[in-house]
């Protein structure tokens, strides 16, 4: 239930970030994103932080890379593409999870898992796809984001079983915030001040769509299988 939660805010951030797009480039606004999230984060949070461990910095520090390159790649895209080819060529990371997890953890995924994932993708094609689907430049990077997506929803089910999903998702965030910021000083350096019309798209993606949404997600996954995760918030 958690995770169908977390699937419909992420069904919105699509036409947020789409909106947003037309105001503010994509590395800065992955850049606000992350790091307004991590920071309320850890305030709400901050004495959690005093438990914390190497092996939760290393498996943050893991996911949070997964996490940057899924939503830089996804970001990028969306500006080359429709949000519903977007919407179905990520959702084929829900047919990459067992086998990613399998690799992991060694744990195989049985064969109702394996028809589900497959069925899932299947729904989401009749969804999402159109006549004119092409495989451009914006196609590309959205399919290496379902990769990224598919290693963030693996890595997760793979950590958060033994470790604190909420310190998790707070180094998460930070790094994915600090390589937004190293990423858009690289490549738009000359970007000017916020507009007004993108106030509110950062608020909703920072609050919403990243904080609440990913601190839900690792603590659900605590509980389900990464594959069962994954087919839940293909709903997006």
């Amino acid at each position: 239930i958690s995770l169908l939660v977390v699937a419909i805010i992420w069904g919105s951030g699509f036409v947020v970030t789409k909106n947003a797009l037309d105001y503010i480039t994509p590395y800065h606004l992955l850049a606000y994103r992350f790091i307004i999230s991590s920071v309320v984060i850890a305030l709400v949070f901050f004495n959690r932080l005093k438990e914390i461990k190497l092996e939760d910095i290393k498996a943050g520090f893991l996911i949070g890379v997964f996490l940057f390159g899924g939503f830089a790649t996804q970001t990028i895209g969306l500006k080359y593409t429709t949000a519903g080819k977007q919407a179905f060529i990520t959702g084929t990371n829900v047919v990459m999870v067992p086998f990613i997890y399998w690799g992991i953890s060694n744990k195989k995924p049985d064969i109702y898992e394996i028809i589900a994932a497959f069925l899932c993708f299947i729904g989401i094609g009749i969804l999402s796809i159109e006549k004119d689907l092409r495989f451009g430049y914006g196609e590309f990077l959205t399919f290496i984001c379902a990769m990224f997506f598919a290693l963030h929803i693996s890595s997760i089910g793979y950590f958060a079983k033994e470790q604190d999903p909420v310190i998790l998702s707070i180094i998460q965030m930070l790094v994915a915030g600090i390589l937004s910021i190293i990423f858009f000083i690289i490549f738009e350096p000359s970007v000017g001040t916020i507009s007004r019309e993108s106030i509110f798209p950062i608020f909703y993606l920072s609050i919403f769509s990243t904080l609440i949404a990913f601190l839900i997600q690792n603590i659900a996954q605590k509980y389900t299988s990464s594959t069962h995760a994954a087919i839940i918030l293909s709903f997006e």
